[in-house]
């Protein structure tokens, strides 16, 4: 018992030390970002000597005193695999690591999709079998974060990394995969593609609390949202019909309340609750940009659709300051046809409104939609027009990007002259006559039009419309085969002339 008593006494004199632990980001077969400072972090007991070494470089730092850390690595050269060792009271080594592009695949339910439907019901390539059984790249890797919605922000994900195999690759994003898998191809260097997605989530739910709060436009949402999460966790048990209303956000859906109230965090519409579970422990995991797929959650009018263009550029400046790489590549996917009540042109336009901030993209989806699934199931052309605005911009290879642009108007003698920017070697209609051109005169109702190419420009008329006034291509919810397109294969996104 004495021995016992002296071991205890000595414990409680010298308490032992926290084992040393990185971020669940840092583990075996992950991607580490070339060519910029690369962040590694993790936790230690308080004051602990933590001391990282990957490929001889050597960095060393204490613990504070909540028992964080962080080093930097200088710039990385592409290569591996590497083993990267962490030490202090304990020692972990990390096997496998590349180094090569890590980009960030976010948004909701069409980022999430997956290559294989067996992983989701709703998933699955249109060749998913002949894609799984080509997917033998060791150099490009996966981290699937796991779904999580939180009210404070977290300070870890849950996920790990995965080679790409035949194995593995049915439960990839399949967008991301697709993105990933050409941008391996074309570099032959490894890329990482980092996954943070959720089903049916809206672009605010993705923006950090000090932000929604010190915007005049978001606090009401926020302050909806407190106000529902303070009632809940007094009353949790009251009906649904006793429950504040619920905040307006851009995800307008009416009904009645729930017979039974839910808890206001776990709804993936409200403000924060995926940044502060999947975005904020993933800070500041040095990436070269992201692909964002969202925007479906938009339903009905307003104040949905005039707010969000603000909401989705909230999300790029806030992440692009947070992340403290400066602008970095973010690209959006525009919203692909659908005969439903979202995925209707003024979404899709408001989408483009990312066009508005430096280092931005769009890539255009509008002819590979299905009209009553709203994951069309079609992505490899999504994969080839995301990666094409990727080596474009960010790899300055010589390749068209875009589909034509409209830039500008002149009024003909009764018709319409459209200018465009992005010719990829000129203006094609596809498959027959151009389509889905509308005019309106002075009146304001837009009325089909015949259209037809002259050299680099469109013309658009209609005989019983004398003064026309304004031009509309493809401004319906599915405009089934509009057909304007660049020699370089790439669609028009839907555009109007007019600002009515």
């Amino acid at each position: 018992m004495k021995a016992r008593g002296a071991v205890l006494l000595v414990l409680s004199i010298f308490p032992l030390a926290a084992a040393v632990k990185p971020a669940a980001l840092f583990g075996d077969h992950m991607v580490l970002q070339g060519g910029m400072p690369v962040p590694v972090w993790g936790t230690a007991g308080a004051g602990e000597q933590v001391t990282v070494l990957l490929n001889g470089q050597r960095r060393e730092v204490a613990a504070d005193a909540a028992g964080k850390w962080m080093v930097r690595l200088a710039d990385l050269k592409p290569g591996g695999p590497y083993e990267m060792t962490i030490a202090g009271a304990n020692t972990i080594t990390i096997q496998d690591v590349l180094v090569g592009e890590v980009w960030l695949g976010s948004g909701q339910s069409n980022m999430a999709f997956t290559v294989s439907k067996k992983a989701a019901s709703y998933a699955g390539l249109v060749d998913e079998e002949k894609e799984i059984a080509a997917a033998n790249y060791p150099k490009l890797r996966m981290f699937t974060g796991k779904n999580l919605k939180s009210y404070e922000p977290q300070a870890d994900l849950q996920g790990q990394w995965l080679v790409c195999t035949p194995e593995t690759v049915p439960g990839f994003s399949a967008v991301a995969y697709l993105f990933g898998r050409n941008l391996q191809k074309e570099l032959d260097t490894p890329v990482g593609m980092l996954v943070l997605a959720y089903g049916a989530s809206t672009a605010e739910a993705w923006l950090p609390r000090e932000t929604v709060a010190a915007d005049p436009l978001l606090k009401p949402m926020l302050d909806g949202f407190d106000a529902a999460v303070a009632f809940y966790r007094q009353n949790p048990q009251a009906p649904g019909d006793q429950a504040p209303a619920p905040p307006q956000t851009i995800n307008a859906r009416l009904g009645p309340p729930p017979k039974q109230q839910r808890d206001p965090v776990q709804d993936q519409h409200q403000p924060t609750v995926l940044f502060n579970g999947m975005i904020h422990p993933a800070i500041p995991y040095a990436i070269r940009g992201v692909i964002w797929y969202q925007g479906e959650s938009i339903v009905g009018g307003d104040p949905g659709v005039t707010l969000y263009p603000h909401v989705q550029n909230a999300v790029v400046t806030e992440w692009r300051a947070l992340w403290g790489e400066g602008d970095f590549p973010f690209y959006v996917v525009q919203l692909a046809a659908l005969a439903n009540i979202s995925n209707n042109p003024r979404v899709r336009e408001g989408q483009a409104a990312v066009l508005s901030l430096p280092n931005t993209g769009m890539a255009v989806t509008i002819d590979i939609g299905d009209e009553k699934d709203v994951h069309p199931h079609n992505k490899e052309p999504l994969g080839d027009r995301l990666i094409r605005i990727a080596l474009a911009n960010v790899y300055h290879r010589q390749v068209e990007f875009s589909g034509p642009v409209y830039e500008s108007m002149r009024i003909e003698r009764g018709a319409v002259r459209l200018k465009f920017s992005h010719l990829g070697g000129g203006l094609v209609a596809k498959g027959g006559p151009l389509k889905w051109f509308q005019v309106a005169g002075a009146d304001r109702k837009f009325v089909d039009a015949e259209a037809h190419l002259d050299g680099d420009t469109v013309v658009v008329s209609r005989a019983d419309v004398t003064v026309p006034q304004a031009v509309r291509y493809a401004w319906d919810n599915y405009p089934e085969g509009c057909n304007l397109y660049n020699a370089a294969g790439l669609p028009s996104a839907p555009f109007r002339t007019d600002k009515w």
